[in-house]
């Protein structure tokens, strides 16, 4: 088996600890004092942690890394970048440091990990932040990421669970990267729709963050490992309901294909246990249910923004290179949470 090979055997956000597992172990943690300045932290369901330093100034602080999804070594560190610097933008922040985490084969060729860490380091430098250092272990097998600070004034913060009834719903990338890239593992999918994959995955969402800061978004985040539903159902914190129009989801095109040839992931199944008894699927086809509960890497931003101004934002967001799109509404609480429609 060549060393190309053996470096790709899984990765990217389906390496995640299941949300249900998490969720049993973190309600059981003890709560240390609380911090008046720390205006989003452990006790929420959002994508980085902000402690406010001054009246026009909070931190933004997250981490992110796992094994390579692709086999391609410089490929993967833009992945694995991207993904990481992505918490900042769903929080409405700015990159400004990031620190390399890396594990990796001593036994193992270091040009890898070199093509590793320079594709890293171009996805830091396009975010305009500085790579300021990081820490290696060595590892039987190779993972990377990133811990990225961010600033954000502390009135302009975006939680995920800010969204108001009446607010329409934005996904601003394509669903499918973990069925097309498990697919891909096996020989099982197009170039074409892995090509799809690796340019979703390797696009900031700095340039969708900076389209919706023009705009009222009461909440935002974006969608990782707990895959579209699963991400829905922290942003609706049984507050509110929604409905999600099927039809109107982008995903890339050949992922409904192997999801009906049951090419999934673990992870998928997962999302679905997890989810599953807050969502009404409304009769939509099994391959759509899975690329609903598919796990992203490095995903697209999901939006919640005022109604008069959702067709205004989508507009400019279709200028992207991506496809976006309206993909449903919040409304009032009702008897399930998350409504499909065909």
């Amino acid at each position: 088996m060549s060393e190309k090979i053996e470096f790709c055997r899984g990765g990217g956000c389906t390496a995640k600890l299941g949300p249900g597992i998490l969720e049993r172990v973190l309600e059981r943690l003890p709560k240390g004092k609380r911090d008046e300045n720390l205006l989003i932290g452990f006790d929420s369901h959002d994508d980085a942690a902000v402690y406010k330093i001054s009246s026009d100034t909070a931190i933004v602080q997250t981490l992110d890394f796992f094994p390579p999804m692709v086999e391609d070594p410089y490929t993967f560190g833009k992945i694995a970048a991207a993904n990481a610097l992505s918490d900042v933008y769903a929080m409405g922040g700015k990159v400004i440091t990031a620190l390399n985490i890396v594990c990796f084969p001593e036994k193992m060729d270091l040009n890898i990990l070199g093509a590793i860490m320079q594709g890293g380091q171009e996805k830091v430098n396009e975010a305009g932040g500085t790579l300021a250092g990081g820490h290696s272990i060595a590892d039987d097998s190779v993972k990377y990421g990133l811990s990225v600070t961010g600033v954000v004034h502390p009135d302009r913060i975006l939680p995920n669970d800010g969204c108001c009834a009446g607010d329409k719903l934005i996904l601003t990338k394509p669903l499918g990267v973990g069925i097309i890239a498990t697919a891909n593992r096996v020989g099982e999918t197009t170039k074409e729709a892995m090509d799809e994959a690796v340019a979703s995955m390797t696009t900031l969402n700095k340039y969708a963050a900076e389209v919706a800061a023009k705009y009222t978004v009461h909440g935002c985040t974006d969608v990782t490992g707990f895959g579209f539903l699963g991400h829905l159902h922290e942003m609706m914190h049984g507050e509110y309901s929604c409905r999600i129009y099927a039809s109107c989801v982008p995903y890339i095109e050949d992922a409904r294909r192997c999801a009906d040839e049951f090419l999934l992931t673990a992870a998928g199944q997962r999302n679905r246990n997890y989810v599953e008894s807050f969502v009404d699927f409304g009769g939509v086809e099994f391959a759509m249910e899975e690329i609903l509960l598919d796990p992203q890497t490095s995903g697209g931003l999901l939006i919640s923004v005022a109604p008069e101004d959702a067709e205004a934002l989508l507009e400019e967001l279709k200028m992207l290179s991506l496809p976006c799109g309206m993909v449903g509404e919040v409304t009032e609480k009702q008897e399930k949470e998350i409504y499909v429609m065909k």
